[in-house]
Formats: structure tokens, sequence, C-alpha cells
């Protein structure tokens, strides 16, 4: 049998194959080709997103406009010490802390023998100075009259008129000495200066007492508690708000759910060198008795602060940077890039620092940032929630 014949393939179906087989190992190098450059671009983001640290920003916060809460001091309207102006032994006393007194009423008495013996011979002293000085009047005036009848010289009469003159003062300050010592009797009744309260007592029967000595413990000390003052020391960045007639509340640790209401009555109108605070003077009706001298108090005054946007800023205390140029915030601008900005603290609340300038409110200020950042270093800002993506 004669042998069959061999298939042959056309050429136009060889060139189709070709052609697909050409596509296929186009799209197969593609598509390699593409996946190579993706993933060398991941590793490339990756690398430069792991080389950008990331912190966290927030904007500055406005403190509190006119609110300030101080501690103060609570002081009796009026207080005296009372120390006794004649030396002697105390005879008795009258009255003990706690006392309401009236203006004048005796407190205590004072034995003084020796001041009653200086008056007595104070007052023979004043006796013979009278006498002395009448003898010398009767002998100048008849010595002028023997003058007009030139029964004795000019010169004598001068002399008569001249001893008669310094009798008169011998007489005057012998007087004068007898008022002292009346005086000095007087004060053996050691009286209240004013209406008010015994607050202290440091004196008992018998005790020896110096007059006059100021450097010794008051005998007694009096207060006028229907009024007290309170005294408060305002911070020199808000003393520009403290003015007469503006009011306060307080509150006293023995009293904490009692809150009082007091008004600002006289400020020094200078700052202390020491402290940098104005002391500021309030007045508080205490005729109810409520509250003591001396006690300590804390105040919230409520003064007219400026303008909403002129409020102080506020940072967290996290957010500072200790910098040989000094006190420094670290801040990201637009451009995510950092810019170290020397700040100065105007007041220190704990956890928020409220500064007296160097940062603005529209200013991202990193919380935490680390001891590395520097100015001009690239980062990630990480902003609350809502927040636009770059500062305004």
């Amino acid at each position: 049998m004669p042998d069959a014949p061999l298939p042959t393939t056309s050429p136009k179906r060889l060139r189709r194959a070709a052609y697909v087989i050409t596509a296929v190992l186009a799209v197969v190098l593609v598509a390699g080709t593409t996946t190579r450059l993706m993933a060398r671009q991941a590793l490339r983001t990756a690398t430069n997103d792991s080389a950008v640290q990331s912190v966290s920003v927030a904007r500055p916060s406005r403190g509190e406009a006119g609110t300030l809460v101080l501690p103060g001091r609570l002081q009796a309207w009026a207080e005296a010490p009372v120390y006794a102006r004649t030396s002697g032994y105390l005879r008795g006393w009258y009255v003990d802390i706690g006392t309401a007194v009236k203006a004048g009423q005796l407190l205590a008495e004072v034995d003084a023998p020796e001041v009653d013996q200086q008056l007595v011979a104070a007052n023979a002293a004043l006796a013979t100075a009278q006498a002395q000085r009448d003898l010398a009047a009767v002998t100048s005036e008849r010595w002028e009259r023997l003058v007009g009848e030139s029964a004795v010289s000019q010169q004598e009469a001068d002399e008569k008129r001249g001893d008669f003159a310094a009798r008169e003062a011998m007489r005057n300050e012998a007087q004068a000495n007898v008022q002292r010592l009346r005086a000095l009797t007087g004060f053996r009744r050691i009286v209240a200066p004013f209406d008010g309260v015994v607050t202290s007592r440091a004196t008992d029967v018998g005790a020896f007492i110096a007059a006059g000595d100021g450097r010794a413990t008051p005998l007694f000390t009096v207060a006028d508690i229907r009024k007290l003052r309170l005294y408060v020391s305002v911070p020199q960045s808000l003393a520009a708000g403290v003015r007469p007639g503006l009011t306060a509340r307080f509150t006293v640790p023995e009293q904490p759910d009692q809150v009082f209401q007091a008004r600002i009555v006289r400020s020094a109108d200078a700052v202390d060198a020491q402290t940098g605070a104005m002391l500021v003077q309030l007045e508080f009706d205490n005729s109810a008795g409520q509250l003591k001298p001396g006690a300590y108090a804390q105040v919230t005054l409520d003064l007219q602060g400026p303008a909403t946007d002129s409020r102080p800023l506020r940072v967290p205390s996290n957010a500072l940077l200790f910098r040989k140029e000094g006190t420094a915030v670290a801040l990201v601008g637009p451009d995510n890039r950092v810019r170290i900005r020397t700040v100065r603290i105007a007041r220190d609340f704990g956890t928020d620092l409220e500064l007296a300038g160097g940062v603005g409110a529209g200013d991202w200020v990193v919380n935490s940032p680390p001891d590395s950042i520097a100015d001009g270093d690239v980062v990630r800002a990480v902003r609350p929630k809502g927040a636009p993506n770059a500062a305004s």
C-alpha cells in the first residue's frame, strides 16, 4: 500500500501561534517588572517611613479669663496690743481671752505706790514754787513803784522783774510735773482701746509690769472682728485686672461647704520685688462672728479679664524642652518640620503651664518630645481626631 501523506501546517497558522506566544511572554515580562517595581517602591516607602519619627501634637489651650484662685489670710479689722504706761505690780485682771469688751472698759489695774509718792512730792514742790512766784510778783510790783519815786535804781527794778519771770517759769515746770504724774497715776487702770474681743492675756496677779517696754509681751491684745481684712497677693501678670469694688469668693478649711463673699477695697498699687505680686486687701462683714482672724482662706477672684482672644495660652507641662538656650517647646509647621521655640513660663498649674509668650494660638505643639528632637527635623505629626492636617 502506498504511504499516507504527512500532515502539514500552514504558514499563517504558525505566524499566529508565534504572535500569541510573544504576547504571552510580553505580558509575563511586564507583570514581573511591575511587581518588582512596586515591591521596590513599597520597600523605599517603608524605609523612609521608618526613618521619620511620629510625634503627637496639639494646639495650645486658652486660660480661664477673669478667674484666679489664690491663698489668702484673714486679719482683724483693728488689732491692738495693750501695754502698761506705768511700772508696778498687777493688782488684778478682769477680762480673759474671748471676752467681748467696750472702748474704755477696765481690763486690769496696776499697783504703783512709787508713782503715788512721786505725785505727793510733786504737789509739795508745786506749792513751794507757787509761793516763791507770788512773793516774786509782789516784790516786782513794789520795786516798780519805788523806781517811780526815784528811791531805787532802774537796774534793781529790772532784776526784781527778772526774778519774778524765773519764779513763774519754775512754777509752770512744777505744775507740768504734777500733771505728768497724775496721768501716770491714771495709767494704773488698763482699759480697752476700742470695742472688740480680747484675743490674748499674758499677765497675772502679782506680776511685775514694766512701763513702755514695747519689746515685751503685751498684757492684752484686743481685736475688732466685726469686720475682717482678707489679704491676697495677686501675680504681676494679672494685677492690672484688680480694682476696688470687684467681688471675690472664698472658703475656709473649717467650713468647706460654705462660700463667703468679700469685696476688694484697696491694693498696694506696687509689685513686691521679692514675690513678684501685688498685695490686695478685701473686706468681709463678720458681724455674725462666722470667721476668726488669722485663718487661712482660699480666694477666688472674679477679675475683669482681657478679651477672649487675648487670654494667656497654656501648654501641657510634658511639652517642655530644657536646652542650653533656656526652656523651649517643639512646634511642627505645615511642612512637617520641627521648630524649637524658646518660651517663658508665667504660671505653673501642675499639669499645665501658662506661657508669657513664644507660642501662638495656631501653632502645633509636640507633646512629650524626645530629647533628640532638633530644629529642622522632619516628623510625622499625629494630630487629634477632626483636626486639619496642616496648621492654620
